[in-house]
């Protein structure tokens, strides 16, 4: 089992800029790729970005590329989602995902393990 717990979720202003970030435990972090989801009210959840266990690659949804930053510290077990000039339409709760085979996530947009997710509200 994997145990993932997102923070740094909060409300910002349209323009601003938030970290998120998503300890785990429980398996070795380093052997999975971990991603990032998003789910607004009223939609589905859709993916944001993902990084391979050695953060050789990385993903993003089209949306949010040039914006958001994704990055990793195997040592410290935690991943990153860095969040720049965010805007309206990135409010939505955001779910930190691990898996062994990063395309689960990047063609299923599923994972085998889920955080319970943190708010981020964008304000205009």
């Amino acid at each position: 089992q994997v145990q993932l717990v997102e923070s740094g979720g909060g409300l910002v202003q349209a323009g601003g800029s938030l970290r998120l970030s998503c300890a785990a435990s429980g398996r070795p972090f380093g052997s999975y790729a971990m991603g990032w989801f998003r789910q607004a009210p009223g939609k589905e959840r859709e993916f944001v970005s993902a990084i391979s266990w050695d953060s050789g690659k990385t993903y993003y949804r089209d949306s949010v590329k040039g914006r958001f930053t994704i990055s990793r510290d195997n040592a410290e077990n935690t991943v990153y989602l860095q969040m720049d000039s965010l805007k309206p339409e990135d409010t939505a709760v955001y779910y930190c995902a691990g898996d062994r085979d990063i395309a689960t996530m990047l063609l299923y947009s599923s994972s085998n393990y889920w955080g319970q997710g943190t708010q981020v509200t964008v304000s205009s």
